[in-house]
């Protein structure tokens, strides 16, 4: 199996479960400023709410993904006040042509201080095991 790993994030929250994720699957997370040029089985991409959204950059990112490269995205994040952000994740894979995968991971970020201090050891430990169900 191959994996890439590409988070956007404008507190570091996301970030910190990239990096779990990757570590697990032995590869490096990327923020979306990197493009995926490599085919891989799965694209695991990291984002978060704001505004009650996606961010635009998120957007533009999976518009720009080769659907030739990616067999699945597997969406995973944390926020503060809602939760997953998948659906939204999913209506852009689907105008891209990309195949979703049902399963995300979705915890509590900090932001403004709401849910201090997440996401916390506890998260990231689950965040990896997450990826570890994806391991061939």
């Amino acid at each position: 199996m191959n994996y890439a790993v590409r988070y956007y994030t404008k507190t570091g929250n996301t970030r910190k479960l990239a990096e779990a994720i990757a570590n697990e699957l032995g590869v490096k997370a990327l923020p979306i400023s990197e493009p995926v040029n490599e085919k891989v089985d799965y694209l695991f991409l990291g984002n978060s709410y704001y505004a009650f959204s996606i961010d635009p950059e998120v957007r533009s990112f999976v518009a720009s993904l080769d659907k030739n490269l990616i067999g699945k995205i597997v969406n995973f994040g944390s926020a503060a006040m809602l939760n997953s952000t998948y659906k939204k994740v999913r209506a852009e894979a689907d105008k891209a042509g990309i195949a979703m995968d049902t399963k995300e991971f979705h915890c509590k970020g900090e932001f403004k201080g709401i849910h201090k201090g997440r996401p916390n050891e506890d998260d990231i430990k689950a965040a990896a095991a997450f990826a570890r169900q994806y391991k061939a």
